[in-house]
């Protein structure tokens, strides 16, 4: 089992808000502090939609690393989809907190129902983001997983453990902001931890770390990889 992974954080920036232009700006601060660390062999960039997209494609840029797609999408609970109870990853693994589950009292027709629709939800994004290929392979190298924030760090824990299963040399989770628990919960499924905005308030936000945010939609995301794709960044 691993022992609980390394934590860097800029300790300037606990428990601040509004600490980012965007997540663009969010993602040159995470590539600097990337970049000095000695550990990262031929590392790949595994970006979660829609949110990591921005951030992932400065790592990019800053490591001259290849991106790919970490496709997962959260098992939304019926009666309110901002909630999930789970997660679908991008090689068909299905993780569920069931201990989260128990407290919902979710029929086996509920959960089959909400599982089916983030599968088919994670299948249409990989067709849309990558053709529906998984992009570079992880097996012996530093795979750096990214996203605009840890929440409950629910859906982070899903891409480490689908990503585990390619034997990886080592795995990094770089995110901009994180509340204290999803850090400490990710640290000990990660060997190390970046979050720069670490915060310990029992009410948090992944959207007050950053001056101007918005809920990037599929279609903006792929105007970006084009973009990006056109720069010669991967």
């Amino acid at each position: 089992m691993l022992d609980a992974g390394r934590i860097i954080e800029d300790e300037a920036l606990r428990d601040r808000l509004g600490v980012f232009e965007d997540r663009t700006d969010a993602g040159r601060h995470l590539a600097a502090t990337l970049s000095t660390l000695e550990t990262i062999t031929e590392p790949v960039v595994c970006a979660i939609p829609a949110g990591g997209v921005p951030p992932g494609l400065e790592v990019v840029r800053a490591l001259k690393a290849p991106l790919r797609m970490a496709v997962v999408r959260k098992v939304q609970v019926p009666w309110n989809p901002e909630a999930g109870f789970g997660a679908v990853t991008w090689d068909g693994q299905v993780f569920l907190n069931r201990a989260l589950m128990a407290g919902l009292d979710l029929s086996e027709a509920e959960v089959d129902a909400a599982v089916e629709k983030a599968r088919k939800n994670v299948e249409e994004r990989m067709k849309k983001f990558s053709g529906g290929q998984q992009g570079p392979g992880l097996e012996g190298r530093t795979a750096i997983l990214i996203d605009d924030g840890l929440a409950t760090g629910y859906t982070m824990l899903a891409t480490v453990e689908a990503a585990r299963a390619e034997s990886p040399r080592e795995i990094i989770v770089a995110v901009p902001t994180g509340s204290l628990h999803a850090v400490n919960f990710i640290a000990r499924k990660a060997e190390i931890v970046v979050c720069l905005n670490i915060r310990t308030s029992r009410t948090f936000a992944v959207a007050q770390a950053y001056e101007r945010w918005h809920d990037l939609t599929d279609r903006e995301v792929q105007e970006l990889l084009i973009q990006a794709r056109d720069m010669g960044l991967f």
